[in-house]
């Protein structure tokens, strides 16, 4: 906090508050209580709704660091666990910590046998997004030994529980749909490499891991893990603040991440290279997007919070090379996106505004390619950033000044006015 520095409102002195980098702060606590004012600011797009050691963005100048790592490194030269450990603990493990965090996750991989008889009550082409909710807003009623927040223990464990169990949640739904019969954790396999034995294996045969689809998805899951106050991340903080158990906070989570203006710009992003279905149609589509009066808007480019290039997009833009070469796919919706790729980067359209392909844009390609379908895409997202969630709730509950969250309104609607009898109503 400034020793000096404050805002003024009216007659009274707010203080300025300073974060360890970027903005400054107004402390505006007690500005109800001094003035009868609120704030109004829709969205929260200048109101900071907490404190937090997690996740750094700078939209401007295209950073993102989680604990101070930026997310190159972190994509380049990290694994996704490791990259989990250091979010919900702070610091970058040892050898001997990590190999105990990758043990501890797992073996809390697999989850309770009956489960299954939760997903028969889905229907075959219901969304992946729709049984993860349920499945996970259900743990609680599973795994009730780590269901009390005011337990640093318990809290620990069902943070574990989780990051383990999400994988499987997330197979499952996939196999469900298509008919497939479950596969069972192998604990002799990486996280990643786990997950996508049990998403495309099947028991009548061994199923190889592809090393460069497994480190491409790794990749994927490191730069998805967390992402600051984001709407998802907000909505489990909101639910956490009123008590609500782990399990009910991430499910929470996840009804918002399925929103298409968050977890599922990836799917529009690859439903639009779909539509132009071919690069002689790109320029096509890039005068429809220059054009105010054409609804059309291209999908994938631009991002709320970056203003300039997505940091994320940088590392996504190499692995799409890598799995594309190594997978050897040869599909029309790739050589549309490489080439919308290029000629949206060299156009002075799109740098004047700033409108940059994002990682959403080149994850749908990678997804797409590995074989997983649409549907799915924000099934894998709600994986990814289970841990930034779980790392976010456990922050919260450790605030000594953490309080239900309640936000204020505008009020709009009619003043105090008398009740007229139905009889009287002409």
């Amino acid at each position: 906090m400034s020793d000096d520095a404050t805002y003024t409102v009216g007659n009274q002195e707010y203080p300025l508050l300073e974060g360890t980098i970027g903005p400054k702060v107004v402390d505006i606590r007690a500005l109800y209580k001094d003035t009868g004012m609120f704030t109004y600011d829709p969205g929260f797009k200048s109101t900071a709704s907490c404190e937090s050691g997690l996740t750094y963005i700078d939209g401007h100048e295209g950073v993102l660091l989680h604990r101070g790592y930026s997310i190159e490194d972190l994509s380049e030269r990290s694994s996704f666990m490791e990259t989990s450990y250091l979010l919900l603990n702070g610091e970058l493990p040892t050898k001997f910590e990590l190999d105990d965090f990758i043990y501890t996750i797992t073996r809390h991989t697999m989850v309770h046998e009956q489960l299954k008889t939760l997903y028969n009550g889905f229907r075959r082409d219901a969304h992946p997004m729709a049984i993860m909710c349920g499945v996970v807003g259900g743990l609680s009623a599973f795994y009730h030994d780590s269901t009390d927040i005011t337990d640093p223990e318990q809290r620990k464990i069902a943070s574990h529980r989780l990051i383990a169990k999400m994988p499987t949640i997330a197979a499952m739904a996939y196999k469900y749909s298509i008919g497939q019969p479950f596969l069972y954790p192998d604990n002799d396999l990486s996280y990643t490499g786990n997950f996508l034995r049990m998403t495309f294996g099947v028991p009548a045969e061994e199923y190889d891991v592809n090393p460069v689809v497994e480190r491409a998805l790794d990749r994927i899951f490191i730069l998805h893990a967390d992402h600051e106050q984001n709407a998802s991340t907000s909505t489990v903080r909101l639910a956490g603040s009123s008590g609500a158990n782990p399990f009910a906070c991430i499910a929470a989570g996840i009804a918002c991440l399925w929103g298409p203006a968050h977890g599922g710009a990836n799917e529009a992003a690859l439903n639009m290279l779909h539509e132009i279905g071919h690069p002689d149609r790109i320029p096509e589509y890039i005068a429809r997007a220059k054009d105010k009066d054409d609804p059309f808007r291209l999908m994938g480019f631009g991002h709320r919070v970056y203003k300039n290039y997505d940091p994320r997009a940088s590392v996504m833009r190499k692995t799409v090379r890598e799995v594309l070469t190594s997978l050897n796919v040869s599909n029309p919706v790739f050589d549309v996106a490489l080439q919308l790729e290029e000629m949206a980067l060299n156009d002075d359209y799109f740098i004047e505004k700033k409108l940059f392909p994002n990682v959403d844009f080149y994850s749908g390609i990678i997804l797409s390619a590995i074989g997983f379908p649409t549907t799915m895409f924000t099934a894998l997202f709600a994986l990814a950033r289970t841990v930034g969630w779980v790392a976010q709730w456990n922050e919260m509950i450790s605030d000594p000044g953490q309080t239900i969250g309640r936000p204020r309104q505008l009020y709009t609607g009619p003043a105090a006015r008398d009740y007229v009898p139905l009889e009287n109503r002409g």
